[in-house]
């Protein structure tokens, strides 16, 4: 897990992008999880360090997913484009945990 802390500065980008990229190049999770609850006011900054975050987890065949991000955060993340995983919701195509699919009469369940 990597915390991340405001205020956000461009400077922290590089670092920051090598501890994912060691931290995923450590494991077999594919998954880097990064606490951003006190990371600060969220600005296009906050925005420029997920991304490269992002690239850098990408590069490395793995993902971010954040933990506890502020809800303006997450509104500027989808305002941008930048798609993030967020901890406690249901990846894309995948129900949600504790949903079970309804299945027909007379059909086997998954």
């Amino acid at each position: 897990m990597l915390t991340l802390t405001g205020p956000v500065a461009r400077e922290q980008a590089t670092g920051l992008g090598d501890a994912v990229f060691a931290l995923l190049a450590g494991s077999d999770a594919g998954v880097v999880v990064c606490d951003v609850a006190g990371i600060g006011p969220p600005g296009l900054a906050a925005v420029e360090l997920l991304a490269r975050l992002q690239l850098a987890a990408r590069r490395a065949g793995g993902r971010i997913r954040l933990r506890a991000p502020d809800p303006a955060l997450r509104a500027l993340l989808r305002l941008v484009g930048l798609p993030v995983e967020v901890e406690g919701e249901a990846e894309e195509g995948e129900p949600a945990l504790g949903v079970e699919v309804e299945v027909e009469p007379g059909e086997a369940a998954l």
